[in-house]
């Protein structure tokens, strides 16, 4: 059900009767047509694990049509109807191990709410500026730089990365205090402080890495000495989007997948680490209902 904002405990003189008098029946007719809507546009989006939108069960509640509950204020929930969003990230947003574009967790996302959807997705990419240009994407390809290269008019930014750094990157963790792209810290820091400079009325939203396989490795896929866990990744990132007031979506903690659990890893993400058109879903499910929340 759509949030209900409460409004101040009126004296008890008639303007406020009359006021309550027709504000309980707007409010019921605002209840019963966003239920009628809500079962003219049921199965919008193939939405499957027993969806549940809003308390409808298997119900997607559009969000044009949740607009339109104001508050006594004319605050109102999210809308995404006609929004531009622009999603940063790595192999997983560029849709690895789906069926292709249309079975992407941000292409189901621009279906479901008639979003338009700009992917930067890129495989291999990171969000620190490495060392060096060997491995799968050279120095150039890190999250700081290609941020620079995305629309300037999005309504809604979704960075989604970080698995790469721990897997692959060869940029230290780095401390609190850097501010530099060299470190996966400091590289946190400039990127979000250029989107919130680039961005400044925008929503921009942080999603941590999924669970992996290898996870608890502190060399990750191939590094030569220990740099961290992907759980020091993960804390890094939510700490860092504290300190710049950015909501974050923790898919580590609340994402549904565990990819060290054989009977998920074969369901939702086959290969140890990119979902497939099942674990897609999920996502963006959980994307949605936490984008609809803001």
């Amino acid at each position: 059900m759509p949030p209900t904002i409460n409004s101040p405990t009126e004296p008890p003189h008639s303007s406020g009767k009359l006021r309550h008098r027709y504000e309980i029946p707007y409010l019921c007719l605002v209840f019963i047509l966003s239920v009628g809507f809500s079962v003219l546009f049921r199965n919008a989006v193939d939405f499957t694990e027993s969806a549940c939108y809003n308390g409808c069960e298997n119900t997607l509640l559009p969000s044009f049509v949740l607009l339109y509950i104001f508050s006594e204020k004319g605050l109102v929930i999210m809308n995404l109807n006609g929004k531009k969003i622009n999603f940063l990230g790595d192999s997983i947003t560029a849709g690895s191990c789906t069926s292709g574009k249309g079975y992407i967790y941000c292409d189901l996302i621009g279906e479901a709410y008639h979003a338009t959807v700009c992917n930067y997705g890129i495989s291999g990419t990171r969000i620190a500026r490495q060392l060096s240009n060997e491995g799968p994407v050279g120095a150039d390809g890190n999250f700081c730089d290609r941020a620079k290269t995305m629309d300037r008019d999005a309504d809604v930014v979704v960075v989604f990365g970080g698995t790469n750094d721990f897997g692959h990157g060869d940029a230290p963790l780095g401390h609190p205090d850097d501010r530099t792209y060299d470190t996966f810290t400091g590289a946190c820091h400039q990127l979000f402080s250029f989107l919130l400079d680039t961005y400044p009325t925008a929503v921009i939203v942080v999603l941590t890495p999924l669970h992996r396989a290898n996870e608890n490795n502190p060399r990750g896929d191939c590094k030569p000495t220990d740099v961290g866990r992907l759980s020091d990744y993960v804390r890094i990132l939510r700490s860092v989007a504290e300190q710049y007031a950015l909501p974050v979506l923790d898919l580590y903690a609340q994402g549904g997948i565990q990819p060290c659990n054989t009977a998920q890893r074969e369901a939702l993400c086959p290969d140890g680490l990119h979902p497939n058109d099942a674990g897609h879903r999920l996502i963006a499910r959980k994307l949605g209902a936490f984008l609809e929340s803001l």
